[in-house]
């Protein structure tokens, strides 16, 4: 049975305008990102003006976009958990994802060598965006709600760590066309040391995915299946299962941060992160739909209707 919590109505439709305003700027960044803001550049976009637009759109833009699918998150795991579960989880994916990505701009472990730049924002500690480990967080919230509807929801040790793998695998099918897209638009820079020869450092540490290196899925799975396990502590999974899987928002919230760096990638022409990229986040949401479809999954009230502020 699904939780009546005191003011979930109000925290949903919270929910739901921060998604739309989310996906919202997620496509128009898209957009720009692979039209106008591609090289070489208009000569339109070289006036003063322009150039005052775009410099304040690269300073707030992106925050604002991730700040909004933060709270979609929350809100929508206060409306579905309370808010303590949902502060809970959300303060367990920040600080998890925020030591994992420190400890990568320092040291190279687990992700490899690399460093972000200003594009996405204030640097905590001076190296890593505050928006980084606020969007571990909603992406892996959307993870777990496709989970809730694919994998047994027992709540036992051994399954709550099968449902962090599976999480891990869902999170890291967005950074296919994410982290070339990032790349690509300079948002954070690769530090590959030169070949040596040696077999480790060619099959691990080579950029051969658009200048990525196979180290940094590695580093996402682990780190992802550590911050989906903690998550897992918290809310186990017959309450994800049964309380937030059901619903469509989290999905939403997963499949719109595809668009983006799709958009990107085929506007640079990187066909194969665009179709694998697209294909990796459509296979775990295209499970989870189906077994929506098969009535295998318990139904709860539908909180992303066409039509805001509705209800089914």
């Amino acid at each position: 049975m699904i939780d009546r919590l005191p003011n979930s109505r109000r925290d949903r439709r919270l929910a739901r305008i921060a998604l739309i305003g989310h996906a919202s700027l997620l496509v128009l960044s898209g957009i720009a990102f692979a039209t106008f803001l591609a090289p070489p550049a208009p000569a339109w976009l070289s006036t003063p003006a322009n150039q005052r637009v775009a410099a304040f759109m690269f300073t707030f833009g992106g925050q604002t976009t991730v700040v909004l699918g933060a709270m979609a998150g929350i809100c929508h795991a206060a409306s579905r958990l309370g808010w303590r579960s949902a502060l809970l989880i959300f303060g367990a994916a920040f600080s998890i994802s925020l030591t994992a990505e420190l400890t990568g701009t320092t040291t190279g472990y687990p992700f490899g060598p690399y460093s972000y730049t200003t594009q996405l924002g204030a640097l905590i500690g001076g190296r890593v965006p505050f928006n980084i480990p606020t969007s571990w967080f909603f992406m892996l919230y959307g993870s777990l709600a496709i989970c809730g509807r694919i994998l047994r929801a027992d709540d036992s040790g051994a399954n709550k760590w099968r449902w962090a793998i599976g999480a891990a695998l869902v999170l890291t099918a967005w950074d296919v066309s994410m982290d070339p897209a990032m790349v690509a638009t300079t948002h954070w820079l690769w530090h590959l040391p030169p070949s040596d020869g040696s077999f480790v450092r060619g099959v691990f540490l080579s950029g051969f995915f658009y200048g990525m290196p196979l180290t940094n899925w590695l580093g996402w799975l682990l780190t992802g299946c550590i911050v989906a396990r903690v998550m897992l502590a918290v809310v186990p999974p017959s309450r994800w299962a049964s309380n937030v899987s059901p619903t469509t928002l989290p999905l939403v919230l997963y499949a719109v941060n595809g668009v983006f760096p799709i958009l990107i990638c085929a506007g640079r022409g990187m066909w194969w992160a665009v179709v694998l990229g697209a294909a990796a986040m459509a296979v775990p949401l295209m499970l989870a739909l189906r077994v929506r479809k098969e009535g295998r999954s318990p139904v709860a009230r539908d909180d992303f209707p066409a039509r805001l502020g509705t209800t089914s």
